[in-house]
């Protein structure tokens, strides 16, 4: 049986982004109501040798997320807007530090401080203080996904991160893709980035374990130079799962990643779908345009 293209993408402003092995494709939908379409060529990192090296690819995925599909994100964006609000230069770039910034200050460093604070008042082990923090870093990020969530914009989002999924799961099922059969396919995908964000929080409480107990400063040191090592392994875990959906157990290994996406995805419309197909074509047609 020939082996699937491990295709990926990312929701965006009205619009969904799509990557293959070497090319890009958005498509957006811009407030005359046609599909816009952009695609490119993937960067050189996505060819090196880093891809090809187990745990140190996992740093690939997170550069996926903070530099492409933060600039993806981005493009959506100005879309929307008039010329006199796009968002570029030094202003891009300070919001992009910022972002970057709170979330590891949100998600690694305040759970950290949380968990020092019940392994001194609550007397609790360097084992159960590790939970503990795990435990704040997963109501942290459950309850921001949300919160978010409930904004009538961020549903919008998580709509066309709906399409996303049904569409790769169509084309992984060999379907036609147009939007009223891509609609009865799943919202859940293995491969999808909730279920990475889970895995790390999980997997954090491990690695971080490991560590034996540490002052406060060294904690919140660790925690930022060990987030590309938790990273590594995170993807590696979730790789390895994707290959091995076969086996029951696996499946019900990974429950709960899947319910997760029921938080980030939405029901997506017939014409959400209608650009998420698009994206994926566009993708589809400059990969073989780059390998041609």
């Amino acid at each position: 049986m020939e082996k699937l293209p491990s295709y990926g993408g990312q929701a965006l402003i009205e619009g969904v982004m799509m990557r293959g092995g070497n090319a890009v494709a958005m498509a957006m939908r811009a407030p005359d109501k046609q599909i816009v379409i952009k695609t490119e060529p993937l960067g050189g990192i996505y060819k090196s040798r880093l891809t090809k090296i187990p745990f140190l690819r996992g740093l690939v995925v997170l550069w996926d997320a903070l530099g492409l599909g933060m600039r993806a994100l981005t493009i959506s964006a100005n879309l929307q807007t008039g010329e006199d609000e796009q968002l570029e230069g030094p202003a891009l770039y300070g919001t992009m530090a910022f972002s970057l910034a709170l979330g590891v200050a949100l998600f690694f460093l305040l759970p950290a401080w949380g968990g020092d604070l019940s392994e001194k008042y609550l007397h609790l082990s360097h084992w159960g203080a590790n939970l503990v923090e795990g435990l704040v870093r997963l109501v942290i990020l459950v309850g921001y996904i949300w919160g978010i969530g409930q904004m009538e914009e961020i549903e919008r989002v998580f709509a066309y991160h709906g399409a996303e999924h049904k569409t790769i799961n169509a084309f992984e099922d060999g379907a036609e893709l147009v939007p009223e059969v891509v609609a009865r396919y799943s919202l859940e995908h293995p491969r999808c980035g909730t279920a990475f964000l889970l895995n790390i929080v999980v997997l954090s409480i491990l690695l971080f374990s490991l560590l034996g107990p540490q002052p406060l400063l060294w904690k919140l040191v660790s925690r930022l130079l060990l987030l590309p090592v938790l990273a590594g392994i995170t993807y590696e875990y979730q790789r390895w799962t994707a290959n091995n959906l076969d086996k029951g157990w696996v499946r019900a290994l990974i429950k709960p990643s899947l319910a997760l996406q029921h938080l980030t995805t939405r029901e997506p419309s017939l014409d959400i779908l209608e650009v998420g197909i698009a994206a994926f074509n566009a993708m589809r047609a400059a990969e073989r345009e780059v390998v041609l």
